[in-house]
């Protein structure tokens, strides 16, 4: 790539004021940044922004650091080598190759994506000396500005950088990075006693994509991290789409073709069920079209959905429509803001509700206490096997052969169970409100966690006020009538089911973010939300809204009847109570939600949101857990 063209911020020779022509420089700077990008990554059609947010690359929009007032040499090359490094991965990486070769296992899958990466920047440093210093400067500030430039533990130092940098250095020959080499030298000689023949082999592989990949599931291999069956099951998928490469043993070809056949549908299934979560960085390359449609097949946790879904077909018969996706994004919630402000966002959530807090703490206890005594205390009586029944010990001093004598604790139904909270991120949430949903929510999360049932907690919002890129493309388009939803959706993941409290904690921090929280459109919110769910394979599913009001985006509603959304969201409520194995239900805060919802609850100030939240899960689990008695003491009298 060619050098940029450097800028100035003070001419002589212009009339404009410093302060002018400072920020026409800038402006210049942006616009040739982004059309480098685009140039790098080989697409006129890549949206190139510059944000506080935090870097990412999602289908066809690139987030860049903002650079600020005055730039520092230093913070534009920064900036460049971030460009940089998502145009490559735009132009050298195929994401569907890339999910079908990952392993299973999350160290794993961590040292897989990271050395893809690597691979991908490698490509454009060995063609370019530009891009190679610019990425060297984003290396070196990244590890500069992170806990791990001064590891000296190997438990704290994680294997998956240090790899990749080991694999960056093979491939371009560059150094490691100064701020980055105590990291490396804490595993170096580890990884080069294992997997040092492996490393040397990947050069040769740079630009084939296919082949690298295989080479670094034979590196994790040599680090005791590969799954051989996997290798196994890969093979197996080539043959059944027609390359039939020769096998080394040809000894039972019926069966072993048979068999291979079977797990590598098995492998199918493990790979389509794949969190997000689980590999981070996919959540930075996944297309928002793909992620936004609810009428697209979403499969999660290794279960697929059917192509016949009569209630995906229920959703598209909805008089409802959108006028583009191509502008809606969903998010992890790490992925808005870096680390520092994360925290920072944090800190200032716990201090501020520090006396909620105590409240919240205690019903979510009390929860816990309720939850845990019909997990512990529940038991199958008048068995022929099990524990000794001591009550029943006369009976047997009795009548020795009376053989139901037995008990047998019982797992209680809500133990396969997966709670999802989605959390309305509308400006009318902000102040109190939304600060009181994210504590509930985050104690909530935890309370949830210790019981063994898994917690999902979302929040939806519009990228813009007022429309958006997507009311500029329909003004573009010369204002077709009926345009449908006309604004860029933001949906946030905050705490996917899989990942532990501990992690997610600091998340929810992002809700108290200035800006944030802007329009809501409820419907396709809960269609989002629902779709995530199903996909799950926890028996049991419990989705939570937690709302201020009904619909409401201006731009959509100022060219589409008033109750556009309104009479949506009526819809999309009555396909999931009715056509849904999961349950809804919702609380309103200061707006009355029983209107639309068959189980909901309205609170006046957001004070009481923890106690009905608390209130609302236990009687849905003790309901569970009647049901569940109800229905053994029918199969007793039946079997009497």
């Amino acid at each position: 790539m060619a050098k940029l063209p450097e800028f100035s911020f003070v001419s002589s020779h212009s009339n404009r004021t410093p302060a002018l022509q400072q920020a026409a420089s800038l402006d210049a700077m942006k616009r040739a940044l982004a059309v480098t990008v685009r140039a790098v990554a080989g697409s006129n059609e890549l949206d190139v922004t510059f944000t506080k947010d935090r870097p990412a690359l999602v289908g066809k929009h690139v987030r860049l650091p903002e650079l600020g007032k005055k730039p520092t040499p230093e913070a534009i090359a920064v900036v460049r080598g971030t460009g940089d490094a998502m145009a490559l991965r735009r132009a050298c990486h195929d994401e569907s190759l890339h999910a079908k070769l990952a392993p299973q296992g999350d160290q794993a899958r961590a040292i897989f994506d990271a050395v893809e990466q690597a691979r991908v920047e490698s490509i454009g440093s060995r063609a370019m000396l530009g891009v190679r210093r610019n990425i060297a400067s984003m290396l070196e500030e990244r590890y500069a500005h992170s806990p791990l430039a001064e590891v000296t533990d190997r438990a704290e130092a994680p294997l998956a950088d240090a790899i990749a940098l080991m694999v960056r250095e093979r491939l371009t020959g560059d150094p490691v990075p100064r701020s980055g080499q105590k990291l490396v030298n804490l595993w170096r000689e580890w990884i080069e006693e294992r997997a040092g023949k492996d490393l040397d082999q990947l050069a040769n592989a740079i630009e084939d994509q296919d082949a690298f990949a295989r080479l670094v599931r034979q590196l994790l291999s040599s680090i005791e991290l590969g799954e051989e069956l996997e290798e196994q099951d890969l093979d197996s998928e080539e043959e059944q789409d027609g390359d039939d490469p020769k096998g080394e043993n040809d000894e039972d070809e019926g069966t072993e073709d048979q068999s291979q056949g079977e797990r590598a549908q098995a492998e199918e299934a493990d790979q389509a069920g794949e969190e997000i979560e689980a590999g981070e960085s996919e959540a930075a390359t996944t297309t928002s079209e793909e992620m936004m449609d609810p009428d697209l097949d979403e499969e999660n946790a290794g279960e697929a959905r059917r192509p016949d879904n009569p209630f995906d077909q229920a959703v598209a018969e909805l008089d409802y429509k959108r006028y583009t996706t191509e502008f809606d994004e969903v998010v992890a919630a790490e992925d808005l803001c870096d680390e520092e402000e994360l925290d920072r966002l944090r800190a200032y959530l716990d201090k501020q509700l520090a006396n909620l807090q105590g409240v919240v703490g205690r019903l979510a206890n009390r929860l816990q206490r309720r939850l845990m005594a019909q997990q512990n205390r529940s038991w199958e009586f008048d068995l022929e096997e099990g524990v000794l029944d001591t009550a029943r010990l006369p009976r047997l001093i009795i009548d020795p052969m009376q053989p139901l004598s037995f008990k047998r604790e019982k797992d209680t139904n809500f133990r396969d169970t997966v709670v999802t909270l989605l959390i309305d991120n509308s400006g009318s949430m902000r102040g109190r409100p939304i600060s009181v949903a994210a504590t509930c929510a985050d104690i909530l999360a935890r309370t949830l966690e210790r019981c063994g049932v898994r917690v999902e907690i979302l929040g939806f919002t519009t990228r813009a006020w007022k429309g958006g890129q997507s009311r500029e493309k329909w003004l573009k388009d010369g204002k077709p009538a009926n345009p449908g939803r006309l604004n860029d959706l933001r949906h946030v993941i905050y705490k996917s089911a899989d990942m532990p409290w501990r992690r997610a904690k600091r998340n929810l921090g992002l809700m108290m973010r200035e800006g944030l929280l802007k329009e809501n459109i409820d419907g396709e919110a809960l269609l989002w939300a629902h779709q995530r769910l199903v996909a799950r394979p926890e028996q049991r599913k419990i989705l939570m809204m937690i709302s201020d009001g009904a619909p409401v985006d201006d731009s959509t509603l100022s060219v589409n009847p008033g109750n556009y959304l309104e009479r949506h969201l009526r819809s999309v409520i009555e396909l999931i109570e009715t056509r849904s194995p999961v349950e809804l239900i919702a609380i309103g805060i200061g707006h009355d939600v029983t209107r639309y919802y068959r189980r909901a609850v309205t609170i006046v100030d957001a004070e009481e949101l923890a106690g009905a939240m608390t209130e609302q899960l236990a009687a849905l689990f003790e309901e569970e857990s009647k049901r569940g008695r109800r229905a053994a003491s029918r199969r007793l009298l039946k079997a009497s």
